[in-house]
């Protein structure tokens, strides 16, 4: 009787304790691609006519969980830099592609915006790094493969509008060593009023001590009425009388007076001035000249509602806007002839970047153009 008691008490106390066999640890069994991410070529180059071709496609492995269900795929972009570090791929571009989708393809125009997204330079050729993200219970990620993409931007070359009309004003040419000296090709100033010619002249830098002279003359010959120096801020059409001689490079306004025989030249360098500009009406923003195209050009945020006006050497001497009778460019002020008020201030149509330029080559046809960039 004692020993069934004993008996009793032990398998209660084994009941009670841990007489039982202890459970087995459950652990995640390992998971992984068994074959690599592949594409069909490792070179893509993007162009307009491919936008609607098929220029790449990507393939992998189905990867096996222990559990039996869906797994999703995701496809990740990004640059060769921002894949490695302490924040490898926290820049890339993520392209959900499906469950159980093992293949994705792209056109030309799909892959060229992803190029782009992730940071390629347009119209440039660099390397794009993907990899397969996989996703049931956990995340799986394929090794990662390069790619070397080109990408592309249209180009949009802007063309500017052509000038007005001549005004079909008197003129006098400009032939000097700055063009060779030869009248039919010279620039020209125009006489608004009888007698008084305005223009503008550039002359590029050069090593030569004869680079900035010049003269005048009444036709596009040496045949007819040809001006040159006649003493400071004089001229004579005594043939045998020298050059005018502008100080230096530069651009300049010209002004001759054939009726009182005098002649002047100011430098000047042109900018925008007004509430539209980033300096408002208390200061210009400078434009810079190409010799090349011959205008004047700045770019910049410019607003809408208000206006704006060309003005040269940030003084209200030479100054343009636009005359409301013609809509052509017109000075308001200008040392060569009395002071406008009728002309009026220029406006852009919207807020945004602009690149303005202002061609005063021609004294018979000055004007401006403006490119919303």
């Amino acid at each position: 009787m004692k020993k069934l008691i004993n008996s009793t008490l032990i398998a209660i106390a084994c009941l009670a304790v841990a007489c039982h066999k202890e459970a087995a640890l459950t652990t995640l069994q390992p998971v992984s691609f068994n074959a690599p991410l592949a594409s069909s070529t490792n070179t893509a180059i993007l162009t307009k006519s491919t936008d609607d071709a098929n220029v790449i496609t990507f393939t992998w492995p189905a990867v096996v969980y222990p559990y039996k269900s869906h797994v999703t795929y995701t496809l990740q972009a990004d640059v060769p830099t921002d894949t490695v570090g302490a924040t490898a791929w926290g820049k890339a571009q993520s392209i959900l592609i499906g469950d159980d989708i093992l293949t994705k393809t792209y056109k030309g125009s799909d892959l060229n915006a992803l190029a782009l997204k992730v940071g390629l330079a347009g119209n440039d050729t660099a390397k794009m790094v993907f990899r397969i993200l996989a996703y049931q219970d956990r995340n799986v990620f394929s090794k990662a493969i390069t790619v070397t993409v080109s990408p592309y931007v249209e180009i949009v070359v802007f063309v500017p509008p052509p000038p007005p009309a001549s005004l079909g004003l008197s003129t006098l040419h400009l032939p000097g060593f700055y063009q060779s000296w030869s009248p039919p090709t010279a620039g020209t100033v125009a006489a608004e009023k009888d007698g008084i010619y305005e223009g503008y002249i550039y002359m590029p830098e050069s090593a030569d001590g004869s680079a900035y002279h010049f003269k005048f003359t009444s036709d596009p010959d040496w045949n007819h009425t040809n001006y040159g120096d006649g003493g400071a801020g004089l001229l004579t059409t005594d043939g045998t009388k020298g050059d005018l001689v502008l100080p230096g490079p530069g651009f300049y306004q010209l002004i001759a007076n054939t009726t009182a025989l005098t002649w002047s030249a100011t430098p000047v360098v042109f900018g925008i001035i007004g509430d539209a500009t980033p300096g408002g009406w208390d200061n210009d923003t400078p434009m810079s000249y190409d010799p090349v195209k011959q205008v004047w050009k700045v770019t910049a945020v410019m607003k809408t509602n208000a206006s704006f006006k060309f003005r040269a050497n940030k003084e209200w001497k030479i100054d343009f806007g636009v005359d409301p009778a013609t809509g052509r460019l017109a000075y308001a002020d200008n040392p060569a002839y009395p002071y406008n008020g009728a002309v009026q201030n220029l406006s852009v149509t919207e807020d945004g970047t602009y690149t303005i330029y202002l061609d005063v080559h021609d004294p018979n046809a000055y004007y401006y153009y403006v490119n919303k960039n």
